[in-house]
């Protein structure tokens, strides 16, 4: 736990505050694409139906918004509340170059990032936004700190430019309770929607001349290089026999718990942070980023397909080797052998095979080792929190939030 608590908002209202302020600047940056683009990010984030209809109800509403929130409580946690603008060192001799390091966060080449992060120009949408305009449509309602919006919608654009671009891989044809995107447009206008909204997140986080944005592209372009690295890791591991335990945490620590890393680190650097803070604030979003991943693969086998919105048994389909899989796998059990087998086989997993195969991973104490893990990543990240020496009341809602991570059902 955080050493100082105070009353903050249940996680569902922190969600619901970082949907309303990211939502309406994450809309007005995806509507600086162009058209086609604009038209699949659209139906992607739930706004828009395959014709490009407006959509109602819940199919609406896009994302969860956590990493949003992430990145909007962790600039709140080093000192910028709603409403106060940002004083952030900038220079790679300040507070903020030495926390980055010349090579990224993780010693992470930041070369793929030189060139994006102040890209602006016509996109081809309405108005054809771009640098200044960008800056102008993202806003920031109350005051709050218009780097940390930036951040915060640079963050979930590269979320779902992963999402788009992992259906195609898995070959998911359903999402957010409705067909995936590449299931309606195809394989290559998905893949190209997603690279549009990765290149639109550094165009957004260099958009209003924020001093830390140059160093903030850095942040996020090591995350999205660990991200790639994780899931080509994960890609990799379907068609091999054997998979450590170790191997498979290190590719979820990329797939997942980079990004999460990413936004709070963002949120610390945009709002001012020192070192330390940036430092340990990525620690929380990293060991919190592991436990999502970790909660999200047992909600990939056991998650009820009503609430999560995602195909029953999808990634035993796939014959995924997820961490609850590999650690069945490791178990040296009998369950475990037989799952080894399984996974073996040349033909297709039937209804019958994918319930005896989620049955065996419970037996051989995937699901147990998992959830503890979780717990145990879960005492870490806050651990970090509270070295961090966040503002009160935002370490309260990000422990919440932390709770809600690794207690989800969806």
């Amino acid at each position: 736990m955080t050493k100082v608590m105070t009353t903050g908002r249940p996680a569902h209202e922190v969600l619901a505050w970082s949907r309303d302020l990211a939502g309406p600047a994450l809309r007005s940056a995806v509507e600086t694409l162009p058209a086609s683009m604009r038209r699949i990010a659209g139906y992607h984030f739930g706004w828009q139906d395959e014709h490009g209809h407006p959509t109602t109800g819940s199919g609406s509403g896009g994302g969860k918004a956590i990493r949003p929130a992430l990145v909007l409580l962790s600039a709140e946690a080093v000192g910028v509340p709603t409403g106060t603008p940002s004083a952030v060192p900038a220079g790679p001799g300040g507070p903020v170059g030495s926390a980055i390091g010349p090579s990224g966060p993780n010693g992470s080449s930041s070369s793929g990032t030189s060139g994006t992060s102040g890209a602006s120009g016509d996109h081809g949408g309405s108005g054809g936004a771009g640098g200044a305009g960008l800056g102008a449509a993202l806003g920031a309602p109350g005051g709050l700190n218009l780097g940390a919006m930036s951040a915060a919608v640079a963050v979930e654009l590269v979320h779902n430019f992963s999402l788009l671009h992992d259906d195609v891989m898995d070959g998911d044809v359903t999402r957010r309770h409705r067909p995936t995107a590449w299931s309606v447009f195809g394989v290559s206008a998905a893949i190209l929607a997603g690279d549009a909204l990765l290149t639109l997140a550094f165009d957004v986080l260099g958009a209003d001349g924020h001093p830390a944005a140059p160093d903030g592209a850095r942040v996020l372009g090591a995350a999205v290089l660990d991200l790639v690295e994780g899931q080509s890791a994960d890609t990799a591991f379907e068609a091999r026999a054997e998979v450590s335990l170790p191997e498979c945490v290190s590719m979820a620590e990329g797939k997942t718990g980079a990004l999460l890393g990413g936004a709070c680190a963002l949120g610390a650097l945009f709002g001012g942070g020192t070192p330390e803070q940036i430092e340990h604030l990525r620690g929380f979003g990293d060991r919190l980023g592991l436990a999502f991943q970790l909660v999200d693969d047992l909600l990939g086998i056991w998650g009820d397909p009503a609430v999560t919105g995602k195909p029953v048994y999808s990634d035993l389909r796939n014959r995924k080797k997820s961490l609850p899989v590999v650690a069945a796998l490791a178990s040296g059990t009998p369950a475990g052998d037989e799952l080894a087998a399984l996974y073996r086989r040349d033909q297709e997993l039937t209804g019958p095979d994918l319930v005896h195969a989620a049955e065996l991973i419970e037996a051989a104490g995937g699901r147990a080792w998992s959830q503890s893990r979780a717990d145990d990543l879960l005492v870490e990240a806050l651990g970090h929190l509270t070295s961090a020496d966040p503002v009160p009341r935002a370490a309260t809602e990000l422990t919440t939030l932390a709770h809600l991570v690794t207690h989800r059902d969806h």
